[in-house]
């Protein structure tokens, strides 16, 4: 069992930087992929970024490519992300998830409570 907890959003303006961080309880939190997904109002939740338990192999939506960074450290059991050039298009919910490597929220087990991120132009 893995329990996650989010944290690190904010309200940030256009061009600015957050560093969203997840806390992970439970022994076996290097053996899942983690990832991160978003949910504006109004929005289905969509995935952002994953990275796998065990070479730290990353894959992202294509929006975020060259501007956010997933990375993990399994001695800390904390998975970032870290976000710069923000837009206001990335304004949402962001939630850790932990589970199987891939893109769907289906693959994933276990999620975070979610933390606001807003974007003012």
């Amino acid at each position: 069992q893995v329990q996650l907890v989010e944290s690190g959003g904010g309200l940030v303006q256009a061009g600015g930087s957050l560093r969203l961080s997840c806390a992970a309880s439970g022994r076996t939190f290097s053996s899942y992929a983690m990832g991160w997904f978003r949910q504006a109002p109004g929005k289905e939740r969509e995935f952002v970024a994953v990275i796998s338990w065990k070479i730290g192999s990353t894959h992202y939506t294509d929006s975020v490519k060259g501007r956010f960074t997933i990375s993990r450290d399994n001695a800390k059991n904390t998975v970032y992300l870290e976000m710069n050039s923000l837009k206001p298009e990335d304004t949402a919910v962001y939630y850790c998830a932990a589970g199987f490597l891939g893109t769907s929220p289906g693959a994933f087990d276990h999620w975070g409570q979610g933390t606001q991120v807003t974007v003012s132009s």
